[in-house]
């Protein structure tokens, strides 16, 4: 196990990643913030679903989740067809303006990155999107489980290690 310090430390560099964040954000289309962009990659990965799956899959209230569906179904990015389980609910799904959308997205953010990250070498960005995986990881899905408070024991039981 990792020093004190060094959790420390990885506190502080996470911490930092808003701002890398929020210059990435910076590429996107002017009509097209972080939240919407998000909506759009996550149906074009995972295909047609409900908004109840979409904020789940965000991690985020259903009336945030309403919002930037509402925000990408007004610009006509998505489409919203009755379910035919039950015709109450709505099912989204990326159609070919949002798919053009997504694609110029990802075309920005990639060039941004390769723009600020120009003096890394290819193994070094690889292994950072090895990291960044592994921590990931690491959480889980910490919508179903709490992660541990200040304070609180951090002692791994043997199946933990």
């Amino acid at each position: 196990m990792a020093a004190q310090s060094q959790y420390e430390e990885l506190a502080r560099q996470l911490s930092a990643i808003g701002a890398v964040k929020r210059g990435l954000s910076r590429v996107l289309p002017a009509d097209c913030p972080a939240g919407p962009a998000v909506v759009l990659m996550l149906l074009d990965r995972f295909g047609e679903m409900r908004m109840s799956k979409l904020a789940e899959m965000l991690d985020i209230d259903m009336s945030v989740t309403s919002r930037h569906v509402a925000h990408v179904a007004d610009r006509g990015w998505v489409d919203r067809t009755p379910d035919p389980l039950d015709r109450r609910s709505r099912l989204l799904s990326i159609n070919t303006h949002g798919k053009e959308l997504l694609r110029q997205v990802s075309e920005r953010y990639t060039e941004a990155l390769a723009h600020c990250l120009s003096d890394w070498s290819d193994d070094d960005v690889g292994r950072l999107n090895e990291l960044l995986a592994r921590l990931r990881a690491s959480f889980g899905d910490t919508r179903c489980r709490a992660l541990p408070l200040q304070g609180a024991s951090t002692t791994r039981t043997p199946s933990q290690r």
